[in-house]
């Protein structure tokens, strides 16, 4: 009785080369991508480069927002990038290596194998950037897919041909050296999005890897401690995320008072230029411009104080020295104006002339104000 011979191994070479019918994953991956940054364009992203504000926006990965309950930020950053070469350059990678993985591993574990490295990626920058950088790209992901392929190389590099073997494990082991290095050496490539998704990747090669051959199939045992080795690694990273230095959530609640200030702001100085023509015109007699000035401009100032004041931030936030400023800014624009209606009510011309001084000099002395008061407190601070 003879036994059915086994199906030779096929060529990686062929497959990788093979149609994008047969990699629908990694067909799927790049069109998201392309996707989405085509979409943030139509929306006012630039083409070169977007500022952090707009990938903030999207869903990029901030400390500040990620660990104010935005967890999902760690998984959407991957589908965000900062301008056409940074994306270019991510697809050619994903194009390049993404179809020959996905053939050997399979659509479905290769698809878990890039998100997962991605989001592993993203927790480890997470951790190593604290609050410093706003992160996104598919690097993490890609470094995972990577990361399974060197892996898959090295476990079966009996089985497969020696000139393919060089080839694809020292380009592929190339291409991640170098770009760590690259990495290490310019500002703002992310490599602890790098380091963690290329060490995901490796692992989940080995849990979910496939053999070439029935000759050499993969054991139980290796899945198993790969899988523990990974899920043990996330949660360590997961624990000891650091605090965060202040929560995005106030610093948005700052700038929507600080927005709003400003708005009301505009609307009480024409107010107030409309009651110094009615003066200048004598239109009204001055107790009627000293009524205009109580119900206009002091009672609006001391309505923005209060709405300013109900706002509670921690001072670290980056808005908080512009809300204190604005706070006794409205405090002295209202209290001056409130002088302004008692001089003009008065007749006291020179007690109008100092409660005009006021109102002119209220921002430098504000801002003086919120100065010494911040010096204070970092002294306060240091002395404890």
């Amino acid at each position: 009785m003879t036994t059915p011979s086994e199906p030779p191994v096929p060529s990686l070479m062929a497959l990788m080369r093979a149609s994008p019918r047969l990699a629908p994953a990694t067909t799927a991956l790049v069109g998201a991508n392309v996707g989405v940054f085509l979409v943030m364009l139509v929306f006012g992203a630039g083409f070169w480069h977007s500022p952090n504000d707009v990938q903030l926006a999207w869903g990029a990965n901030f400390g500040p927002a990620t660990k104010d309950g935005e967890w999902w930020r760690l998984g959407t950053a991957m589908f965000l990038h900062f301008g056409l070469v940074h994306l270019a350059m991510n697809m050619w990678a994903l194009w390049d290596s993404g179809r020959l993985v996905e053939r050997l591993y399979g659509s479905w574990r290769f698809l878990a194998i890039y998100l997962a490295s991605g989001l592993a990626g993203n927790l480890v920058s997470l951790v190593a950037q604290g609050d410093r950088a706003v992160s996104g790209g598919a690097s993490g992901a890609i470094f995972g897919v990577f990361g399974a392929l060197l892996v898959f190389l090295v476990r079966e590099r009996r089985q497969v041909d020696p000139s393919e073997f060089r080839w694809l494990f020292w380009g592929g082991a190339a291409f991640a050296v170098g770009t760590l290095a690259l990495g290490f050496l310019i500002r703002g490539i992310d490599n602890a999005a790098h380091i963690g998704g290329l060490g995901a990747g490796a692992l989940l090669g080995l849990a979910l890897g496939r053999a070439l051959t029935l000759r050499r199939p993969v054991s139980r045992r290796q899945r198993v401690l790969a899988g523990a080795t990974l899920a043990l690694a996330t949660a360590l990273f997961a624990f000891n995320v650091p605090e965060p230095r202040y929560r995005m959530g106030e610093e948005l609640q700052a700038r929507v008072a600080i927005a709003q200030f400003l708005n009301d702001e505009h609307r009480i100085n024409d107010r107030l230029r409309e009651i110094f023509q009615a003066g200048k015109t004598g239109s009204a007699s001055f107790d009627e411009l000293a009524g205009d000035i109580e119900a206009d401009v002091s009672k609006e100032y001391q309505d923005s104080f209060e709405q300013l004041a109900a706002v509670e931030v921690a001072p670290t936030v980056p808005s908080a020295a512009n809300l204190e400023v604005l706070r006794k800014y409205a405090l002295l624009r209202g209290g001056a104006a409130h002088a302004l209606a008692e001089a003009l009510r008065a007749n006291d011309k020179e007690g109008v002339q100092r409660a005009l001084d006021a109102m002119r000099h209220a921002p430098q002395l504000a801002k003086a104000a919120s100065a010494a008061a911040a010096a204070s407190a970092a002294a306060s601070a240091a002395d404890r």
